[in-house]
This record gives C-alpha cells, sequence and structure tokens, in this order.
C-alpha cells in the first residue's frame, strides 16, 4: 500500500486520482465533480493498492466522507469506500499546456494509467474531465 498526498472521486464508478501540491484546486475540483453527481473516495490523503492488476483507491478510516472547503472548513459529502482508479489528473498552468496534447501516462505501483494536466480552477474543467473520462473508458 501507499499513501499519496491527493484527492479521488468516483464518476458513474470511474476512479479518477487528482494530484497536485497543497492549494492547486484538488479539493475544489473534486466538489464541484461532487456537485455534478460524483461520489468522494477520499480528499488530501488517498491510499492506493493493487489487487489482480488493478489499481484501487480507499480512504484512511479517520477522514472517511470528509472534504476540506477552503474558507468553510471540513464538510461531509456522499462518498463510497473505494474506486478503481482509471486515470490521473495533474494540475497544469493554461501557459504551459499544450492545446492539443499528445496522450500520456502516468505508472501507479506499477501500473500505467492515462494521465491529463488541466487547470483545476477553471469553470470547464469539471465537463472536460467528464467527456475525458468517458472517451477513455468508452
Amino acid at each position: 500500500m501507499q499513501r499519496l498526498h491527493a484527492t479521488c472521486v468516483s464518476l458513474a464508478g470511474t476512479g479518477l486520482l487528482i494530484t497536485g501540491a497543497s492549494g492547486s484546486g484538488k479539493s475544489d475540483l473534486a466538489l464541484r465533480l461532487i456537485d455534478g453527481g460524483a461520489l468522494l473516495v477520499a480528499d488530501d490523503q488517498v491510499e492506493l493498492l493493487t489487487r489482480n492488476n488493478h489499481l484501487i483507491a480507499r480512504c484512511p478510516d479517520n477522514i472517511i466522507g470528509l472534504i476540506e472547503a477552503r474558507h468553510i472548513g471540513v464538510l461531509q459529502v456522499p462518498h463510497v469506500g473505494s474506486a478503481l482508479i482509471a486515470a490521473v489528473l495533474e494540475p497544469g498552468e493554461p501557459a504551459t499546456l499544450e492545446r492539443i496534447p499528445q496522450p500520456a501516462q502516468t505508472t501507479l505501483l506499477g501500473l500505467p494509467r492515462p494521465l491529463l494536466r488541466l487547470p483545476y480552477l477553471h469553470a470547464s474543467t469539471p465537463a472536460k474531465v467528464r467527456l475525458w473520462l468517458k472517451n477513455i473508458t468508452g
């Protein structure tokens, strides 16, 4: 098992790992995805493990169902116990991102996963994430 400073949500059963430094907008993006029907797996700390060649994310027991909303505090939100990670997001600055990037991958616990870099705080990011996930998972 590996513990990461990250956030994870499940969108229609598809796990998405949202990575980035503190203040990059991980929880903000997760809140907007949850507002659109996603379920929280874990906020701020994600436990990753492998089982039968699947990458699984779960939440440490002490923060299950909790997410930090800056300038409000810690909130209880709809959540799920674990998710199979289908893809990974990394934060990106708009000026440094390619307009039409080549497909990218990252490897976690020896398993490759599609990777996308996006500016987390843009209004269109949740819609882009949903469409990207649909396109890569079928």
